[in-house]
């Protein structure tokens, strides 16, 4: 800061510097003008002028330091407690930039709540003709154009899910609900609707569990696992997918295993991030990235960790890790 002040300052030091040497020149030029006692005064006053600058650095500084420090959010008026009529004239400018912003906000705030109870309006509006047009493709005799738009179908319904969720997110702690989660209804639940997309690629389900039920949120953990299921469906073919679950070092395992195309090693680091496709699949215009990325930010509120491991051709293993009761009843205080 004392760098900054003599610069702002410099052209203060360079007529002070001036005035010293003036002085000295005078005393040089006129003989009756003792040098020394010249050079005396010009001593004097540079140590009286050192002085006043650094009184003036800490005072004139003082603001400006709070200015660095302070936060935004707070009011200016009350945060920086200006001295100067200057700096009463910076502290009125950004109270008043300040309230610009804050009232901005408000409307930016507004209308995104706004748009947000729209579109979840409209995805909800968007179940009954998705209903309708469930009903109506159950009726049509040709079995592979019945499957293909049971597949169409699906697509839509996962999409517009992820969309409520991806709404739902922000607010997520305000709707979770902790109970005993019965594991294996919960998993018939999600992979029912998937049926005629399994059927149509030959794929299987294999419940193995050795853990009945789990200390969760039922609807958001729902969500979370049809997320990982949907994926291993869709990168499988002709294959049973392997769902265990069991107890390891006191935590509550639930295991959802493929045998697809599995995942590129350079791709891992990188599969929760929020658009990410994949490097080997790239042009795939279906994909969307959001499905992993809505999972894992679904998961941290619920205290799931997340275990993956894959190898290209050989499939892949995805674990879901739950908290110990204990942890989990402290933290949503049950």
């Amino acid at each position: 800061m004392i760098k900054d002040y003599l610069m702002e300052r410099k052209s203060w030091l360079a007529f002070f510097l001036f005035l010293e040497l003036f002085i000295l020149f005078v005393a040089y030029l006129d003989p009756t003008i003792p040098f020394s006692s010249a050079l005396y005064i010009v001593f004097l006053t540079s140590i009286l002028f050192a002085v006043f600058v650094i009184i003036r650095w800490k005072k004139e500084t003082a603001f400006y330091q709070r200015l660095q420090t302070c936060h935004l959010a707070l009011d200016p008026a009350s945060s920086l407690q200006a001295a100067s009529p200057f700096e009463r004239i910076v502290e009125r400018a950004m109270a008043s930039q300040m309230d610009e912003w804050k009232q901005k906000l408000t409307v930016c705030r507004t209308a995104l709540e706004q748009e947000r109870d729209e579109l979840l309006t409209w995805i909800h509006e968007m179940k009954t003709p998705l209903t309708a047009m469930r009903l109506m493709i159950e009726r049509v005799e040709e079995e592979n154009a019945k499957s293909s738009l049971l597949y169409e179908w699906l697509r839509i319904h996962l999409l517009l899910d992820q969309q409520l969720h991806q709404r739902r997110l922000p607010h997520m702690e305000n709707d979770l609900y902790i109970e005993h989660v019965e594991l294996k209804p919960l998993l018939i639940n999600e992979i029912k609707p998937l049926q005629p997309w399994c059927m149509q690629k030959g794929i299987g389900f294999d419940l193995q569990l050795n853990v009945r039920s789990v200390l969760s949120d039922a609807k958001w953990l729902s969500f979370i696992i049809r997320q990982i299921v949907t994926n291993a469906v869709k990168y499988s073919e002709s294959c049973d997918i392997i769902v265990k679950s069991f107890l390891e070092n006191g935590y509550i395992h639930l295991q959802i295993q493929d045998f697809g195309r599995g995942i590129d090693p350079k791709d891992l680091p990188r599969i929760f991030d929020k658009g990410f496709t994949s490097t080997a699949e790239h042009q795939n215009e279906t994909a969307t990235g959001m499905g992993l990325y809505l999972a894992k930010k679904a998961a941290q509120p619920l205290q799931l960790d997340f275990h993956v491991e894959s190898s290209p051709g050989r499939g892949t293993v995805f674990t879901i890790v739950f908290p110990q009761e204990n942890d989990l009843i402290r933290m949503h205080g049950m």
